[in-house]
């Protein structure tokens, strides 16, 4: 099975987390941050990773800190879970709608960290949630996933709907990518012979 855990622990955050990639999308999410907390709940469900999170970070000060380090935290779990990637599909691509919001998600397991977003959030914040840190989680986790990643908003006026199409798409074309591809016999999806 594959299944990673990550403990984290700076001057601003103290993150534990246990990923496992077979899962059926259970979750117990403690960010500090609420919204943070549904979006990642969303994430692991359409994703059926199973999921625990237990982050106390500076909330006091913002969300900034605890968000990026759960980025990098997630990330981190994503790459240890995979190991050399043997076998894997290795892309994955969805075309996700939240009521009014259009979401294109597309991914590689690439052993590259990049993203690409292309969005028009409407709104700064989401309740007490700072609609830029979407950004910063998702730079975070590809930098220390390794994934190449491409979110476009086709559509959408809610900021709210459009973050949550984010998160599950995200969830969604994971799941496709990490996802074992019998005809590959466990032969890693590359040319070069390596994704790491």
């Amino acid at each position: 099975m594959r299944e990673a855990s990550i403990t984290r622990k700076t001057g601003e955050t103290d993150i534990a987390l246990t990923l496992a990639l077979e899962g059926s999308g259970s979750s117990q999410i403690s960010s500090g941050v609420g919204f943070m907390d549904h979006m990642l709940t969303l994430f692991a469900k359409h994703g059926r990773f199973d999921l625990t999170l237990s982050c106390v970070g500076d909330t006091e000060v913002d969300g900034h800190h605890s968000v990026e380090d759960i980025g990098i935290a997630l990330g981190q779990a994503f790459a240890k879970a995979l190991g050399d990637c043997a076998g894997i599909c290795r892309y994955g691509s969805v075309l996700l709608p939240m009521d009014e919001a259009l979401i294109q998600c597309a991914l590689d397991i690439s052993g590259r960290g990049m993203l690409v977003l292309r969005t028009e959030i409407p709104s700064p914040r989401v309740g007490d949630f700072d609609t830029e840190l979407v950004e910063e989680f998702l730079l975070a986790f590809v930098r220390h996933a390794n994934i190449t990643l491409h979110v476009r908003q086709l559509e959408g006026r809610n900021a709210h709907h459009i973050i949550e199409g984010i998160f599950k798409a995200l969830g969604r074309a994971l799941r496709q990518a990490v996802s074992i591809d019998e005809t590959l016999c466990g032969a890693i999806p590359s040319t070069k012979g390596m994704l790491v």
